[in-house]
């Protein structure tokens, strides 16, 4: 047979390939399937448009009371008068400039350190995580270079929120690489200290640390120690994520193979140089996925601090879901909050993808 009896391929019928195929095969194969998919169409689709009828066509979106607000769709009014508070809680009104003037630094920040081509993300990185946190405490509690101290049980909503979470973020992941490091100890003073440590916090929810931080640990200081109700938050929540932080990079140590330590030692590098330079970077690169679902699980375990008096986001929308002027709208505050988490831990979600695809060097399957 001559070359020239072969046919050309041919593209495969359209109606069995994209969508209109994948609907065929998965939806329509047969006569069972297409009534159930019909049936279950009309209802996703009625559904969908009677949130959509409540949500914006016939939502009320201008006013200052609820008597501008129709009992038809949603009653936005509501964000909008209380917009304030949850995004800076009861901070005083003629000093709003410095939470929004942190908001807009943070947001900068954040924006150098995920655009890829960003000159000297390094040193941008190293100045987030060891001079940003002082310049933010000294903005938005002041009492340096003329600013007017605002207590933190004035602080709330969105701003509690950040400022938890942040804190927790950084300083857990460095705390919680050192205990892992210190449970794979070959000493074994420092592998039991670290062991114990570890097992003990991951065993107590976070609720009852914050209870303890913010009731017992008063107990064991002096009146002249007396330490913030926020700051006793952030240890609680430090001390805690950090347990749990060191499980996640235990991981990633022991998923490393045991001929990266043997080159290392070849090479003879000290113990903390071949961490530093070999196997940390390798463990906390594979770990990546893990560590992002702790940032957000903790990012959303801020709600709790309202056991102590703190009110979170979610705080405030209870709070205002409580005022008799604006009784029956408690619906339109939990689907706010509901989308200021959302944004957030998809974003970090998001930005996790990002970094894995940017490392990956052939661990990714």
């Amino acid at each position: 047979m001559s070359h020239h009896d072969f046919q050309p391929d041919l593209p495969p019928p359209a109606n069995t390939v994209g969508i209109i195929g994948w609907s065929r095969q998965h939806l329509f194969s047969s006569i069972t399937n297409s009534i159930v998919t019909l049936f279950l169409a009309y209802f996703a689709i009625t559904g969908l448009w009677a949130v959509i009828q409540w949500a914006f066509i016939n939502a009320d979106w201008i006013g200052d009371t609820r008597d501008a607000c129709s009992r038809d769709g949603a009653c936005w009014v509501f964000i909008n008068v209380r917009f304030d508070q949850f995004m800076f809680g009861f901070y005083p009104a003629d000093q709003l400039w410095r939470p929004k003037l942190f908001y807009f630094t943070l947001a900068i920040f954040i924006s150098l350190l995920v655009i890829e081509k960003t000159p000297g993300r390094k040193w941008i990185w190293l100045f987030f995580v060891n001079v940003y946190p002082f310049f933010a405490g000294f903005l938005l509690y002041g009492g340096v270079f003329g600013l007017e101290v605002v207590d933190t049980h004035l602080w709330g909503g969105l701003l509690v929120t950040l400022v938890i979470a942040i804190v927790g973020i950084v300083v857990s992941l460095p705390i919680g690489v050192a205990l892992a490091l210190g449970r794979r100890s070959d000493m074994p003073i420092i592998r039991s200290i670290c062991t114990i440590y570890i097992e003990i916090w991951r065993g107590v929810p976070l609720i009852t640390v914050l209870f303890m931080a913010s009731v017992l640990l008063p107990l064991f200081l002096t009146s002249e120690m007396e330490m913030d109700k926020l700051f006793r938050a952030l240890i609680g929540v430090v001390l805690f994520s950090a347990a749990y932080m060191a499980e996640v990079v235990r991981g990633g140590l022991q998923a490393i193979p045991r001929g990266q330590y043997e080159a290392a030692d070849a090479l003879g590098l000290s113990y903390w140089k071949s961490m530093y330079l070999i196997v940390l970077p390798q463990a906390l690169k594979i770990t990546i996925p893990s560590i992002v679902n702790t940032f957000i699980g903790l990012f959303k375990d801020t709600s709790l601090v309202l056991i102590i008096g703190m009110f979170d986001v979610l705080g405030i929308g209870q709070a205002a879901n409580s005022d008799p002027e604006w009784l029956g709208f408690s619906t339109e505050s939990y689907i706010f909050v509901a989308l200021v988490f959302w944004v957030f831990c998809f974003s970090m979600s998001r930005y996790s993808i990002f970094l894995e695809n940017k490392l990956h060097t052939g661990h990714k399957r």
